[in-house]
C-alpha cells in the first residue's frame, strides 16, 4: 500500500524538528523532518520558530515524497520506528 498523507504534529524547538505522520492503511507513521534540512529546501535562510508550520505546509508535497521513498526502503529510526528526514536526504547525487 501506498503511503498518505496524514498531519503536522509539533514543533520541537529543543530538538530543532518538526514532527509529523503519514499513514500505510490504518497504520500511523511517525515521522520529522530536521528543521535545518526544510530551510536548505526553502533556501531563504533561518525561518522563525512561530514560522515553522507554515514552512513545512509550504514544503509538505517534496517532504511527505521524500518520506516515502524513505518508507519503501525500509530506513526507519528511532523508538518507536519512524521516518527520519535531514538535508542529505534531499541532495542530489
Amino acid at each position: 500500500m501506498a503511503l498518505e498523507q496524514a498531519c503536522f504534529t509539533s514543533f520541537e524547538y529543543d530538538r530543532m524538528i518538526v514532527r509529523f505522520s503519514m499513514r500505510d492503511g490504518a497504520k500511523v507513521i511517525p515521522c520529522a523532518i530536521s528543521t535545518s534540512a526544510m530551510d536548505e529546501l526553502e533556501g531563504a535562510g533561518r525561518a522563525a520558530s512561530s514560522e515553522r508550520e507554515a514552512q513545512f505546509m509550504r514544503l509538505r508535497a517534496r517532504v511527505e515524497a521524500r518520506a516515502a521513498v524513505k518508507y519503501m526502503a525500509g530506513e526507519f529510526e528511532g523508538v518507536p520506528a519512524g521516518i527520519i528526514l535531514r538535508s542529505i536526504d534531499f541532495r542530489k547525487p
